[in-house]
């Protein structure tokens, strides 16, 4: 083999490996880089829920459905909380999460709670909210992406995200969301400048 023919080979299984490592990249990434506290909220498109007695589908009859993301609600202190209506932790925590809705929302807190039930499941997910009493802002993603974007472990998952669009706390599993602790750090973050 002449040197030239040694070199292209070199040159072909260089390319070939460098491809292969960026296909592997783009595949691994979640596993490779995790989603951090201190992270950049990922953006997610859900689509809202109507209002508790409204009638008809998810979306609009015309058009496109209108969806709701993370970009939605640049410069508020969110919590973002990732739940389901067959989920009995879910059902645990939703009377604390309305509890602080009512405490916080005033002071410009955003609770939005995005469902991850099956498709045509917004009679089920109002008549959830109509149970607990819910006043916070449901949405509905029943394509599940939030979960592979947030990279949830299950339900419920939550993430407190700060005015400047990162994430300040993650939580697994159900919470007293209404509890001292908790009110307090979301009083601290509400009390940041918004950017």
């Amino acid at each position: 083999m002449t040197d030239r023919k040694q070199w292209l080979v070199i040159l072909g299984t260089s390319v070939a490996l460098g491809v292969g490592l960026w296909v592997a990249m783009l595949r691994l990434a979640p596993e490779l880089f995790p989603l951090k506290i201190g992270a950049a909220a990922p953006d997610f498109a859900a689509i809202p829920v109507a209002a508790s007695g409204a009638t008809g589908a998810e979306a609009p009859k015309t058009g496109a459905p209108e969806t709701k993301g993370i970009n939605d609600y640049r410069g508020d202190v969110v919590l973002l909380n990732i739940w389901a209506t067959w989920c009995g932790p879910c059902r645990v925590e939703m009377p604390s999460m309305q509890r602080l809705h009512e405490r916080l929302g005033p002071k410009g807190l955003k609770i939005v709670a995005v469902s991850v039930d099956e498709p045509g499941s917004s009679r089920r997910i109002r008549d959830f909210a109509d149970e607990f009493g819910l006043a916070f802002e449901l949405l509905h993603d029943a394509s599940k992406a939030i979960e592979g974007i947030y990279q949830t472990t299950g339900v419920p998952e939550t993430f407190i995200i700060g005015r400047d669009g990162t994430i300040r706390r993650r939580s697994i599993g159900a919470e007293a969301w209404d509890s001292e602790t908790n009110v307090a750090q979301l009083e601290r973050l509400l009390a940041e400048p918004r950017p």
